[in-house]
């Protein structure tokens, strides 16, 4: 009798465990207040995702949920493997809602770059989207790393990936610490028209992460956050340094120093017209620490290998 108490006891526990190990098994017991100031609730941990955004397909995947995704926007490219996932649409074109529908998914994540309109719509099909807000801080992004470990049930996975990129923010933190110049730095977004160049502002993350990199955003002078910026206003903030987002786009130094007006620049006199991977700040998720990391190396070569 003993020995068949002790195999049952036992055989519970494995049970435990398994389920204990499936993303299913934890639920959501508290709603959670999206970027729309929602409060979303499941009953089960989502198994079944659609992403809407790149910074949203990069959470997903870094808080080991990627096998629970099965559909995401046309510009979700990374990790690689998320590029064989259903593509429903978004980016420049309209997302696919009957596609949408038709993949039946127990959850779908939007982000900043989707309208509330969209998210309605979404709703209205029965769906249940959680809305995640740009983070301005890396405590906003670990926020939003933590509510998506508790949506999807990956939750020491999420704290895992939180912990990570605190670690290596706070070298970051420290090292610009110890340096003793702030050059000012023009992240320059789009050009299309030279004399009033595209580039972030003030209450911006672009902005938040130049500071922390140990630069000043010639963008905070601006009024909005997302504006143009006329190029006699350029001139008089002088940057030290240039950065090109748009290199993706093609633009390169030399054919920066070929606009005109430009080349009275320091940045652009000295040669400090630096291309720049737009991905890893565009997209705020997880890569920010990257972007970080980046910018601090170019900004601050004197501190960093």
């Amino acid at each position: 009798m003993q020995k068949k108490f002790v195999f049952f006891f036992s055989a519970l526990l494995v049970m435990a465990f398994l389920i204990g190990c499936s993303p299913a098994a934890e639920s959501v017991t508290t709603g959670l207040i999206d970027g729309l100031g929602r409060e979303i609730s499941l009953e089960n941990p989502a198994v079944r995702i659609v992403s809407l955004s790149p910074s949203n397909t990069e959470i997903l995947y870094t808080v080991g949920a990627g096998d629970q995704v099965i559909g995401r926007d046309s510009f979700s490219d990374y990790p690689e493997k998320a590029s064989s996932l259903v593509d429903i649409g978004g980016g420049y074109s309209e997302y696919n809602l009957e596609q949408i529908v038709a993949l039946e998914p127990d959850l779908v994540l939007a982000a900043e770059i989707n309208t509330a309109e969209l998210v309605q719509s979404i709703e209205d099909l029965g769906i249940p989207v959680f809305y995640i807000s740009n983070p301005l801080t890396f405590e906003d992004l670990y926020k939003n790393i933590e509510n998506v470990g508790l949506l999807t049930g990956q939750t020491d996975n999420a704290q895992i990936a939180i912990d990570g990129i605190r670690t290596r923010v706070d070298v970051v933190v420290a090292a610009i610490a110890e340096t003793d110049t702030t050059p000012v730095v023009f992240y320059e977004l789009d050009a299309t028209d030279p004399t009033k160049p595209y580039t972030p502002g003030v209450d911006t993350y672009y902005s938040t992460f130049i500071t922390m990199a140990g630069g000043k955003n010639v963008g905070d002078v601006l009024a909005s956050s997302w504006a143009q910026i006329s190029l006699e206003e350029l001139i008089i903030q002088d940057p030290d340094v240039i950065l090109l987002g748009d290199s993706l786009w093609g633009i390169t130094p030399e054919s920066v120093g070929e606009r005109e007006g430009w080349n009275s620049l320091t940045a652009v006199q000295e040669g400090n017209v630096l291309p720049f991977d737009d991905n890893l700040l565009a997209r705020p998720g997880p890569r920010l620490v990257d972007g970080l990391e980046a910018l601090a190396q170019v900004l601050h070569p004197e501190v960093f290998d």
